[in-house]
C-alpha cells in the first residue's frame, strides 16, 4: 500500500489531527480498471462542523493572517514534502484519476508543487500596505492608508479531474493570503486530497486548524459549506449547474464567492492559418486526459473553403491517439472518471448522430478494452454552431469541426455560446490575429500554439464560464480584504 495512502484507507484533517470519518469510508475505483484501490475517510456533518469550527478559531485567535514571513516559510515546506514524496503521489494520481503518467509531469503533479513557490514569494513580496498621502475634507486632514487583509474562512470545494491543480491553485493563494481553508474535495478523488493532510502533519510548521481536508461521498457536505455564516468565502471549480446553486446558497450570508466553472472553447482557424499545425494542435488537445479539462478548445472554426482538409487533418490526428492504459508513458487519452461520465458523454455521441452530425472517427469504446471507462476520441461534423453538442460541456475526447465564412462570421460562432473560459486563434495576419483577440469574450486566449498556463498569469472566465480570476495576482488578490484607515495628519 502506498505511505500517503495507509492499508486503513485515508483519514480526514481536522484541527490538527488526522481522524476517521464520522460516516465510516467509502470506496475510491480505478477508472482504467474498475476496481475498487482501496476506500476513503467519509465524513459526516458533524465532522464538516468541526473542521469549519477549527478554521474559524484558527483564523480568529492565532497570528497566521499576520505573519506573512511564517506563511511563506509553511507552503515552502508543503511545496518540497510535495516533492520528496513525488513518486507517492503519481502512484495515487494515475490510480484514481486515470491521468495518463505522462501528464503528471506538468499540469497532474509536478506543475501545480512547483507553483507554490510563487504564493510563497508573494505572501513575502506583496504589498500589504498603500500610502494614499494626506487629504482635507470639511477642514480636517488626515493620511489615508490602504491595508490588505485576509478574508477569513475560506470553504474550498474542487472538482475530480486535476485534483492537485486545483487544490493546490486554492490553498496556495488563499494560504499566502492569510486565511484558513476547509477543503471539500470531490467523492472520485479523495485520495489526491487526503494524500496533503499526511504530509502537512508530518513534514510543516502549518498551525492546528489552518487547512482542514474533508473527504466525502455527500455532495451536501459542501452545501454546509457553502451556507455556514462561520465561512466568509466560497472558492469553487466546477459546472457551470452547481455554480449557480453555490452561488444561491452563498447569497444568503452575503459570502463572497469565486467560481471557475464551464467552457465551450471556439479554436479559431484563419484563411491564411496553416491548417495541418492548427487542426493538429487543436484535436491532440481534445484527446489529452480523455478531454476532461474545461479550458479545452472542443469548437474548431475553420474557413468554409478549407473544411474537408481540415477535417481530413483532424481524423488523422484523432485516429492515431488511442484510449489506453494511463500507466503507459505513452498515453495520451486515458479513461474517463466514472461510468457516469461515460454515459454522459456517450448520450452527447447520441445527439449528434440523432441530428444527423457525422461521425468521422471514434464515436465508441476501444474495442480492445474491456474494462474502464474509455470512449475513443471522436471527432463529429454536419453540425450547426447551435446544437447541443456545439454548445453545451461534454467534457470527454469529443471535437465539433464548423465552418465558417470569414474573420467576422468566426468571431460570431466563438462568441454564439454561454460560456467564455477560453480559446484560440491560428493565422499569420498580425492585425486580423488582433481583431480576433479583441472581438472574442473569453477570459484567456492562445495563439498560434502559445500556452496561457503559468503560476503567475489569471485564469477564469467571461460569462457563465464564472467570477474572478485564479492564479497570478489576480487570483491572490480574490482572497483579500480592502481596508482603509484614516488618521489625523
Amino acid at each position: 500500500m502506498n505511505s500517503l495512502v495507509p492499508a486503513g484507507g485515508t483519514s480526514l484533517l481536522i484541527d490538527g489531527k488526522l481522524v476517521p470519518g464520522g460516516s465510516g469510508v467509502f470506496a475510491t475505483i480505478n477508472p482504467a480498471t474498475e476496481e475498487e484501490i482501496g476506500t476513503a475517510a467519509n465524513a459526516s456533518a458533524d465532522d464538516m462542523d468541526a473542521a469549519i469550527a477549527a478554521a474559524r478559531a484558527a483564523f480568529d485567535g492565532t497570528e497566521w493572517s499576520r505573519d506573512h514571513a511564517f506563511r511563506a516559510h509553511c507552503l515552502r515546506q508543503l511545496r518540497d514534502a510535495m516533492r520528496a514524496h513525488s513518486e507517492e503521489l503519481r502512484e495515487i494520481t494515475v490510480a484514481e484519476v486515470g491521468a495518463p503518467v505522462m501528464l503528471t509531469s506538468g499540469p497532474q503533479l509536478e506543475g501545480p508543487v512547483t507553483d507554490l513557490t510563487f504564493a510563497a514569494d508573494l505572501a513575502e513580496s506583496y504589498s500589504w500596505e498603500t500610502d494614499l498621502g494626506t487629504a482635507e475634507q470639511m477642514g480636517i486632514t488626515s493620511r489615508r492608508v490602504i491595508r490588505r487583509e485576509a478574508v477569513g474562512v475560506v470553504g474550498a470545494i474542487t472538482p475530480w479531474n486535476f485534483p492537485h491543480q486545483i487544490n493546490l491553485a486554492k490553498l496556495g493563494p488563499a494560504l499566502a493570503a492569510g486565511n484558513t481553508v476547509v477543503l471539500k474535495p470531490a467523492p472520485d478523488t479523495p485520495w489526491c486530497a487526503a494524500a496533503l493532510g499526511s504530509l502537512i502533519i508530518e513534514h510543516t510548521d502549518i498551525p492546528a486548524g489552518v487547512i482542514n481536508i474533508v473527504t466525502s461521498d455527500d455532495h451536501a457536505l459542501g452545501a454546509r459549506l457553502t451556507e455556514d455564516p462561520r465561512v466568509d468565502m466560497i472558492t469553487f471549480t466546477g459546472s457551470t449547474q452547481t455554480g449557480r446553486s453555490v452561488m444561491a446558497s452563498a447569497a444568503a450570508t452575503l459570502k463572497r464567492t469565486f467560481l471557475e466553472l464551464g467552457g465551450k472553447s471556439a479554436a479559431v482557424v484563419l484563411d491564411d492559418a496553416d491548417i495541418g499545425t492548427a487542426v493538429g494542435f487543436t484535436a491532440f488537445s481534445v484527446a489529452v486526459h480523455a478531454g476532461q479539462g474545461c479550458a479545452l478548445t472542443t469548437r474548431l472554426l475553420v474557413p468554409r473553403a478549407a473544411y474537408d482538409d481540415a477535417v481530413a487533418a483532424a481524423a488523422k490526428t484523432l485516429s492515431g491517439l488511442r484510449a489506453g492504459d494511463p500507466t503507459d508513458p505513452g498515453t495520451i487519452c486515458g479513461p474517463l472518471i466514472s461510468a457516469r461520465q461515460r454515459d454522459r458523454v456517450e448520450r452527447y455521441i447520441e445527439i449528434a448522430r440523432a441530428e444527423g452530425g457525422q461521425i468521422v472517427t471514434g464515436g465508441g469504446r476501444p474495442a480492445d478494452r474491456e474494462r474502464g471507462y474509455f470512449v475513443e476520441p471522436t471527432l463529429i461534423t454536419g453540425l450547426p454552431n447551435t446544437s447541443p453538442v456545439a454548445q453545451e460541456e461534454i467534457f470527454g475526447p469529443v471535437l465539433v469541426v464548423i465552418p465558417h465564412d470569414g474573420d467576422a462570421d468566426a468571431i460570431r460562432l466563438a462568441n454564439e455560446s454561454p460560456y467564455g473560459l477560453s480559446g484560440s486563434v491560428w493565422g499569420t495576419d498580425p492585425e486580423r490575429i488582433e481583431r480576433v483577440v479583441a472581438g472574442v469574450r473569453t477570459g484567456t486566449l492562445g495563439v498560434n500554439g502559445g500556452l496561457w498556463y503559468h503560476a503567475d498569469a489569471p485564469f477564469g472566465g467571461y460569462k457563465q464560464s464564472g467570477i474572478g480570476r485564479e492564479m497570478g495576482v489576480a487570483g491572490f488578490e480574490e482572497y483579500l480584504e480592502t481596508k482603509l484607515v484614516a488618521s489625523p495628519a
